[in-house]
């Protein structure tokens, strides 16, 4: 059986910034260099699923420019062989340290490769067989065949992210997109009023956007927007009228959030205290005091205030990094699974009752 075409590694780099953009799970995995030449090596010695050829990990680290450049078909499955034996000799111009094998199949492999179903492991192997075990599957393979190339490139690697991503990894690669976080472009945010506010652009921005066009309609009977606030605690709208007519007194200082909504469908005003976090800065237990004793200066008692931390998706590392300083009581809110909500039940049946009451949009539960 035929090895299959292979690409230079500079190639397989630039197709993988593709095949994974900016927003994929676990990106960084999937897309540094030593991905990149971990896909070489396994499409260099054939691992590719029904193939029966696989890869482990210290084959990567055992390849060098010399090799690479021998494509031959033979020569290519005599090193595939070779490689794979036990040796204690220094491999001259290896491309990477012996102990690296780890992080290879760790960081690059599971972390990424598997967690992204692009590689599959080998069946009926022990845990500690050293029998290599790793191998690409045949559709994301097929996307590094030189001979294909621009139009047909993408249309083939847009078919792969359709079929292969999953609705939230799709879902949060498009709201990246379209918020405008690289560049000098600016987010235009919609708000329920038929305003529009202009953001600076950024991950930040771009979960704000989603707050106040998606969360505030889905979830709020009839949401407004009473104050909003950007990276480096700029202003971008506050609603002075608003605010003073539930009580509510606005001033730019630390112990706002970043977003302020207000329900004023039901008989009393709900209070919606949100918290954007693209790195930190999430509704800690802290958070929630400050926010509610500011609330109750208003005359909003418990039951009518809402605490939201809103994420981007719940692969990033920022939900990771926050998870376990979130507060009893709060709500988590994913901007690419917007029709979902976690609820962290404080054990205070009142307030959930009563908010569970609330009118909802869609097919979701309420607040």
């Amino acid at each position: 059986m035929p090895l299959p075409p292979l690409p230079s590694v500079a190639e397989i780099h630039q197709r993988l910034q593709k095949i994974f953009p900016e927003g994929s799970p676990n990106r960084a995995n999937c897309t540094w260099e030593i991905a990149a030449k971990t896909v070489f090596v396994m499409l260099y010695v054939g691992a590719v699923d029904g193939s029966d050829n696989w890869l482990r990990p210290d084959q990567v680290t055992r390849m060098t420019d010399a090799q690479a450049n021998e494509t031959d078909d033979d020569k290519r499955k005599a090193w595939a062989k070779e490689s794979t034996k036990s040796s204690k000799g220094e491999i001259p111009g290896r491309w990477y340290a012996v102990n690296t094998r780890e992080s290879i199949r760790d960081d690059t492999i599971r972390a990424g490769f598997i967690a992204n179903g692009v590689v599959v492991e080998r069946e009926g192997l022990a845990t500690t067989s050293p029998a290599p075990r790793y191998a690409l599957t045949g559709d994301f393979a097929a996307l590094f065949d030189p001979k294909l190339k621009g139009q047909a490139l993408d249309h083939a690697i847009a078919d792969w992210q359709a079929e292969h991503l999953t609705a939230g990894a799709l879902a949060r690669i498009t709201m990246v997109r379209k918020g405008a976080v690289a560049g000098g472009e600016h987010v235009l945010v919609k708000f329920p009023s038929g305003e529009t506010r202009r953001m600076a652009p950024g991950p930040s921005s771009v979960i704000s956007k989603a707050v106040i066009e998606v969360f505030a309609p889905r979830f709020l009977k009839t949401p407004a927007v009473v104050f909003l606030s950007e990276s480096r605690n700029k202003v971008v709208s506050r609603d002075d009228e608003l605010a003073s007519s539930i009580g509510l007194h606005i001033e730019a200082q630390k112990n706002l959030p970043d977003i302020v909504l207000a329900d004023l469908g039901p008989k009393h005003p709900l209070l919606v205290f949100i918290e954007v976090v693209a790195t930190d800065g999430p509704v800690s237990k802290e958070r929630k005091k400050a926010l509610n004793d500011l609330a109750k200066e208003a005359g909003f008692p418990p039951e009518h205030v809402v605490f939201t931390t809103a994420f981007l998706d719940r692969s990033d590392s920022a939900f990771k990094k926050v998870v376990d300083s979130l507060a009893w009581g709060s709500f988590v809110w994913f901007a690419s699974e917007p029709e979902n909500l976690i609820q962290l039940h404080d054990g205070v049946s009142q307030t959930v009752a009563q908010l569970a009451e609330l009118p909802v949009h869609g097919k979701t539960e309420g607040l």
